[in-house]
């Protein structure tokens, strides 16, 4: 019985030390923020686009969170690229300079998307171009800096 046990414990050892990443590591809190990012714009968007019901507290409440989200994942880029299994290329630490200009370039236009949404009420239609800006930030830094 001691046997059969100590083999189960050593199987379920091993298969959960496969392909996970540790989530306090610098690859897993920046994909943990970068998850957050991603469900917080697609509910802005969507709001925008008809798919969720507009909701203008929410919305506000949003580009706040997506803001403040905006500035966390740069910090979990560490000065020598890890060994992980990263969907960033190696122009992440190549061409810092451009990476952290478009980072700087994010965080802009989600500001420039909170500002927007100071003025009440809210109406979708004077968030479609700073959401725009924000998507299109997040697009060029995915184009020239992520393995797709």
């Amino acid at each position: 019985m001691l046997k059969r046990l100590s083999v189960v414990l050593l199987a379920c050892l091993t298969l959960s030390a496969c392909g996970g990443v540790d989530p306090n590591s610098p690859l897993g809190q920046r994909k943990t923020i970068f998850k957050q990012m991603l469900k917080t714009s697609e509910d802005l968007g969507g709001m925008l686009r008809g798919r969720l019901a507009f909701d203008g507290q929410k919305f506000a409440d949003g580009a706040v969170k997506l803001d403040n989200l905006s500035r966390e994942p740069w910090k979990h880029f560490p000065q020598v690229r890890e060994e992980d299994d990263t969907s960033a290329r190696t122009d992440v630490w190549e061409k810092q300079a451009r990476f952290q200009d478009l980072a700087r370039q994010m965080e802009a236009t989600t500001a420039e998307l909170v500002a927007v949404t100071r003025a009440q009420p809210l109406k979708a239609a004077q968030l479609t171009e700073p959401m725009n800006k924000v998507e299109a930030a997040c697009k060029a830094c995915h184009t020239e800096f992520r393995n797709h």
